[in-house]
């Protein structure tokens, strides 16, 4: 009797286990976490104290199970693990099938490297799930209490901003998903439309790569999910150039446009008569080739006459804005140099 019922759950545990490697990778069934290397679990059986413990998932991917060995479990949600380690457990003889009563909880959800390529400002390998305090742990080291951590830093989105978002000619519709061989097709759109989008968790190893769009688009500079909050951008408005002082790195939010950062940089306003003509520059540096880009514009047509993004672009991370002085105020100046060549004593005095 015995038999037949190990034999009954370990083939419906195999079933199980099957269904779950071959689903696994479906986007819309994903809604538990699955784990990698680093992660924390909890084994409690009732009346039982040798398997109750605290495991952690080892570099390989693996729960070191005292008798069982190594059990790979990296890519598997908990109730999945659950059924793994019973199965074993169960089949080596520890328990009968039909007593055994066991549960896993997360204690802790650790880091993960994620390697993430394509229209990205930051691509490259990315660590996700960082502690806000590093010198916190979700597992007290006394106790097994659970403090109740939530695992939100490890999602697609995630890697996808901490690697400084996608760029405007991401094409966010077929970003890909590689892991352990196989790739998947995810939809992201709808972290700008509201509507549902394919936010998987992800795991350690796993490779994601944001192909490029065909054209320049607006719509996605902005701050998203998938897309940066803010910039820098380096501005200078100096009515004499000075070597004592470098331009500044001013905060903006994504989506910012030049008329509007040369208004911040105080380029325009003051006596219309005087300031009325003041040119101004915007310079961009493709990230990629390194080549120079700029637009000149006086400010008055720039604040009251720009229509398209070809007169006033959106700004991007590293861009520099510099303001000249209008011509009264370089004949001003000119005139006061003048004043102090032909009279030297004037600066003295």
């Amino acid at each position: 009797m015995l038999l037949a019922l190990q034999q009954k759950f370990s083939c419906s545990l195999c079933l199980k286990l099957s269904i779950v490697m071959t689903t696994v990778f479906n986007a819309s069934s994903s809604i538990a976490l699955p784990l990698s290397p680093g992660d924390r679990l909890e084994v409690s059986i009732p009346k039982e104290s040798y398997f109750s413990r605290v495991y952690e998932v080892n570099e390989q991917g693996n729960l070191e199970i005292p008798y069982l060995g190594a059990m790979s479990v990296a890519g598997l949600e908990p109730a999945d693990v659950e059924d793994k380690l019973a199965y074993a457990l169960v089949n080596k003889g520890f328990f009968p099938s039909n007593s055994l009563q066991m549960t896993i909880q997360v204690l802790e959800w650790s880091p993960i490297t994620v390697n993430v390529a394509g229209e990205l400002f930051l691509p490259g390998a990315t660590q996700i799930n960082l502690p806000v305090y590093p010198e916190e742990s979700a597992v007290s080291p006394d106790t097994n209490q659970i403090t109740g951590e939530f695992p939100y830093r490890r999602y697609l989105t995630d890697a996808l901003k901490a690697s400084g978002g996608v760029t405007p000619k991401a094409n966010i519709k077929e970003v890909r998903l590689i892991r352990d061989g196989q790739e998947q097709i995810l939809d992201l759109s709808g972290a700008l439309t509201g509507e549902p989008l394919d936010n998987i968790p992800l795991i350690a190893g796993d490779r994601i790569i944001v192909p490029t769009g065909e054209d320049f688009q607006a719509e996605l500079v902005r701050p998203s999910a998938i897309t940066r909050p803010g910039i820098q951008v380096f501005v200078s408005n100096l009515t004499t150039p000075s070597s004592g002082k470098i331009a500044e790195a001013v905060n903006f939010p994504y989506g910012t446009r030049f008329n509007q950062a040369v208004i911040a940089s105080s380029c325009a306003g003051g006596t219309k008569a005087i300031n009325a003509d003041r040119k101004a520059i915007l310079v961009s540096v493709d990230r990629l080739t390194g080549k120079s880009t700029y637009w000149e514009r006086g400010v008055e047509d720039l604040i009251r006459d720009s229509h398209s993004d070809d007169d006033n672009p959106l700004l991007m991370p590293k861009d520099s804005v510099a303001c000249y002085d209008s011509t009264v105020t370089n004949i001003r100046d000119i005139f006061n140099i003048l004043g102090d060549i032909i009279n030297p004593f004037k600066s003295i005095f």
